[in-house]
């Protein structure tokens, strides 16, 4: 049994060697990503740096996280690009009025954590924060794809620097561009290459590596023309990081010149927000990941990185922020204590100081290209469609905010977003204005403990964002590990946010041993068929069967199965399976069950919800898994089609020590078929000539097993009629097979 690390001192003296190789790594990481941030956000390159040392150093001194990273992260950008552009009065001040705005929103911010309001993050809707992510992406991308074209666009206007971006692309400059090229190919396909030097670095330090042999190639020390089919460009020292020879010239102080002025008090507000938002919901997220299942204490991590950000505006850094790839990778790495975040700031200052003249040879393009991909990722289409697919009340939400906030500013997006999901749900519910609030904060909701133990968390009248904090005290009243009954049959509306704090919250019980089931929502239709999506009641009407369920139940009618439409969120059994070791499984539901009474062997078939990725940038995923119950010991191992899901699952063997298995005598079997496990022995033995023929002569399916039971499914989405059927008989026949 591994044991919960130390903390304070006696954790840094028996952990710190895996912390310190953990912290060289996300230094590494932390230089290039800390510099480009910095100078897309117009501010000094040495700001990014600044940051990220403080991050580790004064944030690991005054923290409530255990092994998250902090530092400066892609959601300042926009805010301080917004600061700088406000507060420009022509004096050349503009960034020092910016920090004086960073350490105001630092001290706010670290009261906001004394206080004891680290909750109030979770009050503002999804939609909304995705759709200022989204802004966020598409501000990057307008101001940082000129940089890695070498063109310029003077325009204030976020939209029309998109513009001038097609517009000037004739005269983009070829030997920045190819630098760009290269970089965003390495960016995008880092991943993909095998060799193991190569995935020893992340992929930022292999852009920027390979950025430098051009930079001699072109010879961009000297300012010069260079012909390129017969035009003239011009390259430079202009075109790379720029980093005093001195660091101390590199130290700026706050102006608070502007204190009294609305444009510095929106940016205190906008830079107040959108660190606290993105802070609290990535150390919610880095506690999932913690193979520890420590509990981040969100106030006293508030007001932590808020004395870290005032610290890191007294010396010209950027806003403090937890950041999720540092932390992701802090914690593969093998990082047990918040000793490695401390760590990781000083190798970073090491770094620096010790590469200071390579980095003075990186081409600015290499980081813009950097942050180009970013941008892109945050504002894909790919975020529109998962946005969608939450329903389509939740794209207007999102679009709405997305827009806004190019127009105007984060501030402004944030509430004007808000206050739309608020006029909507208060349309939906069909309530005057005075009654929706009252329904809204005194429903009467209430907890009661039952003689067994357990509790039953009634919740009525308007279930959405306002709501989160009074559920949230009701909630502190149930001890963790307590089994939990949610009956939400009294609610009038539940918005999608309300709903992920329950799914959360379900998650979290469940970690500590607990059951938790939400019922009550059988008389309420949803928007879409996402399992968050936004429930009205329809006043305790008879449930209303959707016609993929109506034919579930009719292949139920005609087999003699049972079939069960209602959501169930006990999932536990199929966290045993390796696929879904590292994807949290929300809920099943649809469940159709039956038994091969010949061999007297049970199955299951339902939807099953879970999820891929980790705070904003998680996504959820439907796939219809049927799960057959074997009556003897089998041997535990994963088969699938080669590179079957490498485009959406790319992580799948990534922390195993799980060998792929080939069969010498069977050749196009080891060709079609990835076959991963442990014990390699006892899977040659299990894998029979009859049982790959079988194989070989059907459709492929992704089949596990977890010692006593198989997974299969075909694709990542709900089956159809056919299919399921086809899933049903392929099961029939591999279970013969296997009696």
């Amino acid at each position: 049994m591994e044991f919960t690390p130390k903390t304070g001192i006696k954790g840094l003296v028996e952990n710190w060697r895996g912390d310190v190789i953990a912290a060289i790594s996300v230094a590494l990481i932390a230089l290039p990503l800390s510099l480009g941030i910095a100078l897309a956000a117009g501010a000094p390159a040495m700001a990014g740096i600044w940051s990220a040392v403080v991050g580790g150093v004064v944030t690991t001194l005054y923290r409530g996280g255990h092994v998250s990273v902090n530092g400066p992260a892609k959601g300042v950008i926009a805010v301080i690009l917004f600061g700088i552009a406000v507060m420009d009065d022509g004096s050349g001040q503009a960034f020092n009025y910016v920090l004086a705005a960073i350490v105001v929103s630092g001290g706010i911010q670290a009261l906001l954590g004394v206080l004891k309001l680290g909750r109030l993050a979770d009050i503002f809707h999804s939609s909304v924060i995705h759709g200022l992510l989204a802004a966020i992406g598409i501000i990057i991308f307008a101001k940082q794809i000129h940089v890695a074209l070498g063109t310029h666009s003077d325009s204030p206007s976020i939209i029309q620097n998109l513009i001038d971006a097609v517009v000037y692309l004739p005269q983009a400059n070829p030997f920045v561009v190819v630098i760009s090229v290269v970089g965003l190919l390495l960016s995008l396909f880092h991943s993909k290459i095998s060799f193991r030097v190569f995935q020893f670095f992340p992929a930022p330090i292999w852009v920027i590596a390979f950025s430098i042999p051009f930079v001699y190639l072109f010879n961009f020390f000297d300012q010069q023309s260079l012909n390129f089919l017969g035009r003239t460009y011009e390259v430079g020292p202009t075109l790379l990081l720029d980093i005093p020879d001195n660091f101390t010239d590199s130290i700026l102080h706050p102006n608070f010149g502007k204190i009294g002025t609305l444009e510095f008090w929106t940016t205190v507000f906008s830079i107040l927000i959108i660190t606290s938002i993105e802070s609290l919901a990535i150390a919610k997220a880095v506690d999932k990941i913690d193979p520890y299942k420590r509990k981040t204490d969100l106030n006293k991590d508030l007001t932590g990185i808020g004395l870290s950000t005032m610290a890191a505006g007294f010396i010209g850094g950027l806003p403090i922020i937890a950041v999720i790839i540092r932390s992701t990778v802090n914690i593969h790495n093998g990082a047990k204590t918040k000793w490695s975040n401390l760590y990781q700031g000083v190798f970073l200052l090491i770094l620096i100081v010790a590469l200071s003249p390579i980095m003075k040879q990186v081409p600015l393009c290499a980081f813009a290209i950097l942050l180009v991909h970013t941008g892109f990722k945050l504002a894909s289409p790919a975020v529109f469609k998962q946005v969608y697919n939450q329903g389509p009340e939740q794209i207007i939400f999102f679009v709405f905010t997305m827009v806004l906030t190019l127009y105007t500013n984060l501030l402004v997006g944030l509430v004007g977003g808000s206050l739309l999901v608020l006029a909507s749900h208060m349309l939906l519910a069909k309530e005057s204005i005075s009654q929706f609030f009252r329904m809204t904060y005194r429903a009467g909701s209430t907890v009661r403990q039952n003689q067994d133990g357990s509790y039953d968390l009634k919740i009525k009248g308007i279930a959405n964002f306002l709501g989160i904090l009074k559920i949230d005290n009701l909630i502190k009243e149930i001890p963790a590990g307590a089994d939990v009954n949610i009956n939400l049959s009294e609610t009038r509306l539940v918005g999608m946010t309300y709903m992920e704090y329950l799914v959360d919250y379900l998650r979290m019980q469940k970690e500590t041993g607990g059951k938790v089931v939400i019922k009550g929502l059988d008389s309420h239709v949803s928007y879409s068929t996402h399992n968050r999506a936004l429930k009205i009641s329809l006043n305790n009407a008879a449930p209303r069967l959707s016609p993929r369920q109506i034919r579930l139940q009719n292949i139920a009618n005609e087999n003699d199965y049972s079939f069960n439409y209602k959501v169930e969120w006990d999932t536990n059994y199929l966290k045993k399976f390796h696929f879904f070791e590292i994807r949290p499984i929300e809920r099943k539901s649809n469940s159709l069950n039956g038994v091969f009474k010949e061999i007297n062997m049970s199955w299951e078939m339902s939807d099953v919800t879970f999820n891929e990725g980790d705070a904003f940038s998680a996504e959820t995923f439907n796939t219809s898994l049927m799960v057959l119950k074997i009556n003897k010991p089998i041997p535990v191992f994963t088969m699938e089609k080669e590179g079957l899901f490498e485009k959406i699952f790319d992580r799948v063997m990534a922390f195993t020590g799980f060998k792929d298995i080939d069969f010498e005598m069977y050749p196009d079997f080891s060709k079609r078929f990835l076959i991963t496990g442990r014990d390699e022995a006892e899977i040659r033995a299990f894998f029979t000539d009859e049982l790959i023929r079988f194989f070989e002569s059907r459709q492929i399916y992704h089949i596990e097993s977890n010692g006593e039971a198989l997974i299969l499914f075909n694709k990542i989405k709900l089956a159809r009629t056919d299919e399921t059927m086809a899933l049903i008989d392929y099961t029939k026949d591999l279970a013969k097979l296997l009696a």
